[in-house]
């Protein structure tokens, strides 16, 4: 057989049969004398095990070590962790589809936010805030949720989302303030009571690991993870950001 016979009869590529040559999985056949390859048998049956293993999804080099195991031990161990993989593969895609089909249920029916898909926490904390005003920080508080939505670990998103639910319900009255604060500096005085609204807002848990935010003899405060996602924000504003964590510790050590 020529190289295009074998190829059809097989049904594969006379390209693939080059490949595979190349590869060292199938072996040169012996050439006539006009320097055409000849096939046999032996060459065909070689083939079609190249071809079901490929159609598999093995790769070249597995299929290498199959086949250089002459009794065939080495099949079944890769099958089985072929099948182990597509076993993975199949509970993700599931899984995948089961999280599509809620976000798809929450966009046919208006819920799903602009700038979605977000998990269920954040979803469900977004929902909780209901229709707000036009208000600079309500959109950076958005942003800074959705960015820790990504990059939180789920199990600490979830908590952190459930923590900030409670904080969602004094919304309306904390983004006035602070939006009020824009272009002032740090010592303007309406950014202790912006201070004090937002603390008794936000729930003693989310000021253990947060700086204590002391300006220095400037007034600025010392950088930190929650400088750098308000690095945007007016002065006034950063204080009473930082000046409100503080007052949540301080709450939460005198309770102790």
């Amino acid at each position: 057989m020529r190289i295009g016979e074998i190829a059809a009869l097989v049904g594969v590529t006379p390209r693939a049969v080059r490949h595979y040559h190349q590869s060292g999985l199938l072996p040169e056949p012996a050439r006539r004398a006009n320097g055409y390859r000849e096939y046999g048998v032996r060459d065909a049956v070689l083939l079609a095990r190249i071809r079901r293993l490929t159609e598999l999804g093995l790769g070249l080099d597995e299929v290498r070590g199959v086949l250089a195991d002459d009794e065939g031990r080495g099949l079944v161990e890769v099958l089985e962790e072929l099948a182990e993989d597509l076993a993975r593969q199949e509970a993700e895609i599931r899984a995948r589809r089961e999280r599509l089909s809620g976000l798809l249920d929450e966009a046919r029916a208006g819920r799903l936010p602009a700038d979605g898909p977000l998990s269920p926490e954040l979803t469900s904390l977004l929902a909780g805030l209901g229709e707000l005003p036009e208000s600079p920080m309500a959109a950076k508080d958005r942003q800074i949720l959705a960015l820790m939505d990504v990059v939180v670990p789920e199990e600490e998103r979830a908590r952190l989302m459930g923590l900030m639910e409670g904080a969602a319900e004094h919304a309306r009255e904390v983004y006035p303030l602070l939006d009020a604060l824009s272009g002032a500096e740090a010592d303007d005085p309406r950014v202790a009571e912006a201070a004090r609204v937002l603390a008794g807002c936000l729930p003693d848990e989310l000021g253990v690991d947060m700086p204590s935010g002391a300006p220095d003899e400037a007034g600025s405060f010392d950088m930190s993870l929650a400088d750098a996602l308000f690095a945007d924000l007016a002065p006034a504003q950063s204080a009473a950001i930082h000046l409100a964590m503080r007052l949540v510790r301080e709450q939460r050590e005198q309770s102790r």
